[in-house]
């Protein structure tokens, strides 16, 4: 079995962005232009941090006790971890006001970037969603 896994997770890279398997192959547009304003910003947890925490915390909470114990003890298992998951699950971005070369100004928020005011970046769109941000050099 270990194999099997090794073998699968070798068929994909850490290299370069990561995009959805529904909408990979949709012709995305994109849009240079420069960085004009950086704020820090926090962007909270999509779910999956609380409902992950839950699980785990209702899963521990109830190996705690027999019978009624146990039941209180998974539920609290599942509320700590549920509130646990979701801090964990927050995550520190940039708040990036940027000026297109065609003149218009927009506001992209990412995260796991390190851009600075000056910088010239092009914007991946994915109809209104941003894709991808990257410094072009």
């Amino acid at each position: 079995m270990v194999m099997v896994i090794g073998v699968m997770s070798g068929c994909a890279t850490n290299e370069g962005p990561t995009y959805d398997g529904k909408n990979y192959s949709e012709i995305k547009q994109y849009e240079i232009g420069v960085v004009l304003k950086e704020r820090p910003v926090v962007i909270s947890d999509n779910g999956n941090g609380a409902f992950l925490g839950a699980l785990v915390g209702a899963v521990l909470g109830s190996t705690i006790g027999t019978g009624n114990e146990s039941t209180l003890a998974s539920l609290a298992g599942g509320v700590g971890g549920y509130y646990a998951g979701k801090e964990i699950g927050k995550a520190n971005g940039d708040e990036l006001t940027v000026k297109l070369d065609n003149g218009k100004h927009i506001v992209v928020v990412v995260k796991g970037k390190h851009l600075n005011v000056g910088d010239k970046i092009k914007i991946i769109r994915d109809g209104q969603k941003v894709a991808q941000v990257e410094k072009i050099n």
